[in-house]
C-alpha cells in the first residue's frame, strides 16, 4: 500500500508494487504523479522486479518545497530515495522529466544505477522543438490537485508557471555529459515527439551502452497510446543487459574500438 515516508525531513508519497527480483524505480513525468502512469508500465515489471515509485516533491501527493521543481533538486531527491528507501543499486525507468532525472542520476551516481530506460526525454531545453507556451489549467487538473496534493488549491497555478520556465531553460546537459553514462540505457521515443528526431538520435549515439526504440504512430504520450508495445520493448531490454550481439555492428563496433 502507498504511504508517506520521511525522506530527510520531508514527507514523500511512496509505493512498493512487488518484491520479486532486482529493485527498479519508476519516475513519473513533470506536473504529474505515479498514479498517472503506473498502469501503463508496472504490469510489465511486477513479475520480474521489486518495483518502487514515489511522487516527487511538488508533484502528486508530495508537498512542495522551495526550488523543488528544478532538475538538480529532483535528481538529489532521487539519489536520496535510492540511498535511504531502496538501499541498493536499481534499474530506473522514467517518462518525460522522470527520464531526464534518471539520466542525471546515472551521470552523478553510477554506483546506484544498474540500467536506465528514458521514455520521451530530452537532455537539453534547446531540443529542436518549440518553447513551452503558457497553458490554461483544466478543471480536471484542478480537481486532481485538490484531491491529491497537501499544497493549497492556488499552488497549481504557481507550479505550472514555474515548471514552464524550467522547461524553457533546463536541462542543460551536453553530449559529453551523456557519454559518462556507462550503464545499459534504452532511449524510448515517439515518432511525433515535441523535440526533434535529431535530438533523440544524438542522445542515443552519445551513450556508450545505448539502445534506441522509436514507437510509430505515437506522441509524447506514447506510454498511454501504445502501452503493450512499450511494455514489450522494456521487458525485452531488461531481460538481457549484456551488450547486443548483432550481425553487422556499425556504431557499436566504433564504440567498442
Amino acid at each position: 500500500m502507498p504511504n508517506y515516508l520521511d525522506l530527510r525531513g520531508h514527507k514523500v508519497w511512496c509505493y512498493e508494487f512487488s518484491e520479486s527480483g532486482e529493485p527498479l524505480v519508476l519516475l513519473h513525468g513533470g506536473l504529474s504523479a505515479t498514479e498517472d502512469i503506473e498502469k501503463y508500465i508496472v504490469p510489465a515489471l511486477v513479475q520480474t522486479h521489486h518495483v518502487y515509485a514515489y511522487d516527487r516533491t511538488g508533484h502528486g501527493r508530495t508537498g512542495d518545497q522551495p526550488n523543488s521543481l528544478h532538475f538538480e533538486f529532483q535528481t538529489s531527491e532521487a539519489i536520496a530515495y535510492l540511498e535511504d528507501i531502496v538501499r541498493a543499486p536499481s534499474h530506473l525507468i522514467g517518462w518525460s522529466d522522470g527520464g531526464i532525472i534518471a539520466l542525471m542520476v546515472a551521470m552523478q551516481r553510477p554506483d546506484l544505477v544498474r540500467s536506465v530506460v528514458a521514455i520521451g526525454s530530452n537532455y537539453h531545453f534547446q531540443h529542436g522543438g518549440k518553447p513551452v507556451d503558457p497553458r490554461e489549467i483544466s478543471e480536471k487538473d484542478r480537481a486532481e490537485h485538490a484531491q491529491r496534493s497537501p499544497d493549497p488549491l492556488t499552488a497549481l497555478d504557481d507550479k505550472t508557471e514555474r515548471m514552464r520556465n524550467i522547461w524553457n531553460s533546463e536541462p542543460t546537459l551536453s553530449l559529453s555529459d551523456i557519454s559518462k553514462i556507462t550503464c545499459p540505457t534504452l532511449i524510448l521515443a515517439a515518432d511525433d515527439e515535441g523535440f526533434s528526431m535529431t535530438h533523440t538520435t544524438s542522445l542515443y549515439e552519445a551513450l556508450p551502452q545505448g539502445q534506441l526504440a522509436i514507437i510509430p504512430g505515437t506522441s509524447h504520450f506514447l506510454i498511454k497510446e501504445k502501452p503493450a508495445l512499450v511494455q514489450a520493448i522494456i521487458k525485452d531490454f531488461l531481460s538481457d543487459l549484456s551488450p547486443p550481439q548483432t550481425r553487422v555492428p556499425v556504431r557499436r563496433a566504433k564504440r567498442e574500438s
